[in-house]
């Protein structure tokens, strides 16, 4: 038997269950909104040196960034958390640009300066890093030079969805990474108490609809061994938003891409404890990036 277009199931469904069920997508919607927090100062006012960029993205909309040169040693392109802004990746691109690294950061729709947009997904977090690579790329003498993505929580997500689709990245780094959206959404489900049958199986089944991306399909343990370039997965030991338990799921998918991981002592956002990781982090940035140019690390 073909089955009904959701047009015409929507048409015979009774009108009293249609209005419940719009009520309910639209609370949805509005549950699952990442809160916008503005950029409180600006770069001079943090005293870092650098510049406001605007970059374009999908559906004609805008991001707000700042470009902060280094040294000519490569770029790393920073991507954002669920909720987040640039500015609180501040702590990450300081030391990043005074080791000679160039830093692009920059605000996903709906967050921070940049425009909004019907909804935000780690798949459009994934979009807007693609977009701010291909602003980075139209730069002069940046079209071959050595870049390297970071992001935290979905924006890590996003990072490893990005490299899974190109080949011009000379390294990943991924702060705080769920293994897949369905532990994430169960875990969201399970705070609000809402039972998983019948009500969060649709729930999850309606936000894949929406954003137009199986969970399956997008989810880091897919993605990662994709990825053709090293990785370092770092994770709070005490992350209570995001198990350990979900890097070390991830690090186990990775297959044959270079990826290790990295357990230190914090929680979620890792600000506490990153200044002290950030040796290694560099150390790696260097090592990948010199290996990709085909020098000795």
């Amino acid at each position: 038997m073909t089955a009904l277009p959701g047009w015409l199931w929507w048409g015979l469904m009774p009108a009293g269950l249609a209005l419940l069920l719009h009520l309910f997508h639209r609370r949805l919607r509005v549950s699952l909104a990442a809160p916008r927090v503005p950029i409180a100062r600006s770069l001079k006012a943090h005293g870092v040196s650098g510049e406001a960029v605007t970059i374009p993205t999908s559906r004609g909309r805008r991001l707000a960034g700042w470009w902060l040169p280094g040294e000519g040693r490569g770029t790393v392109v920073i991507t954002h958390g669920w909720g987040a802004n640039r500015e609180l990746m501040l702590p990450l691109a300081r030391p990043l640009q005074a080791a000679g690294w160039n830093v692009l950061l920059f605000d996903a729709r709906n967050h921070g300066d940049s425009d909004a947009d019907t909804f935000s997904s780690m798949p459009r977090f994934a979009e807007d890093t693609e977009a701010a690579l291909a602003w980075l790329r139209a730069r002069p003498g940046m079209a071959e030079a050595p870049a390297a993505l970071l992001g935290h929580s979905v924006g890590a997500a996003a990072v490893l969805l990005a490299a899974s689709r190109r080949d011009d990245i000379g390294a990943v780094v991924s702060l705080s990474a769920f293994a897949h959206p369905d532990g994430m959404m169960r875990r969201w489900l399970a705070g609000k108490g809402l039972p998983f049958f019948p009500l969060g199986w649709y729930v999850l089944r309606y936000v894949e609809r929406v954003i137009g991306h199986r969970f399956d399909a997008i989810a880091p343990v897919t993605t990662l061994p994709r990825v053709r370039c090293p990785v370092l997965l770092v994770h709070g030991r005490d992350d209570r938003v995001i198990l350990p338990e979900d890097a070390e799921r991830l690090f186990a998918s990775r297959g044959e891409t270079p990826a290790r991981l990295h357990l230190l002592p914090g929680d979620h956002d890792l600000s506490r404890h990153i200044e002290a990781e950030l040796p290694e982090l560099l150390a790696f940035l260097e090592a990948a990036l010199a290996e990709r140019a085909g020098e000795p690390a």
